[in-house]
């Protein structure tokens, strides 16, 4: 995680959206009283995260996020793209748990309850079962999440996103798109985040 210097967006060049947002990727157009909106057609930017679950800086910025999606609700699509890090021991099974709440329309609540109790299951030698635990939390049908977790399908999902993140040369988690443009120099701030995202209206 870099601070201290002004966050910008990269001068290099713009990353085409079928790379960044392919078919299938999981998407909202913010949060309105709480619950997640689906994709909007009519918002301006687009915001693409390739984070890790594990990861201690992806945790500190995911309030962030929900912040901006908050208060540019219908305004900003955000993009969640899995790329675990082979340090992290727990990043893949974590992914898997969200993509296979995803399979039952629970997505972000998933990636929320993940992201938020990471205190609770990183340094986990089972964190599949306390994910699990999450799932009948959610009201998930509990059958289907456990096949679902280690389906081929889940993997797969995770691998390509892990794979696009290879092929434009991601090598750190948070990192973050804005219309198709890495930014550079993590924002320091939810001000500095809010700044960079309000320029492209």
């Amino acid at each position: 995680m870099t601070r201290g210097n002004s966050p910008t967006t990269s001068t290099g060049k713009q990353i085409s959206a079928d790379i960044l947002v392919p078919k299938g990727a999981s998407e909202t157009s913010g949060i309105d009283n709480g619950n997640y909106l689906a994709a909007s057609s009519s918002a301006k930017v687009t915001l693409v995260e390739f984070g890790d679950y594990q990861c201690p800086a992806c945790v500190v910025y995911h309030p962030l996020v929900k912040q901006l999606l908050t208060e540019f609700s219908g305004k900003v699509n955000f993009v969640f793209r899995n790329f675990p890090l082979s340090q992290h021991a727990n990043a893949p099974i974590s992914a898997y748990a969200v993509e296979a709440a995803g399979l039952q329309g629970k997505y972000w609540q998933m990636h929320d309850k993940v992201y938020e109790s990471a205190t609770d299951w990183v340094a986990s030698t089972d964190a599949k079962t306390i994910f699990i635990g999450y799932a009948g939390n959610l009201g998930l049908d509990m059958d289907k999440f456990r096949t679902d977790i280690d389906s081929s399908a889940v993997k797969d999902k995770v691998q390509k996103d892990t794979n696009d993140g290879n092929l434009i040369n991601i090598s750190a988690t948070p990192t973050f798109y804005i219309n198709g443009i890495k930014i550079t120099n993590l924002p320091g701030s939810y001000e500095d985040f809010k700044k960079l995202v309000s320029a492209q209206f």
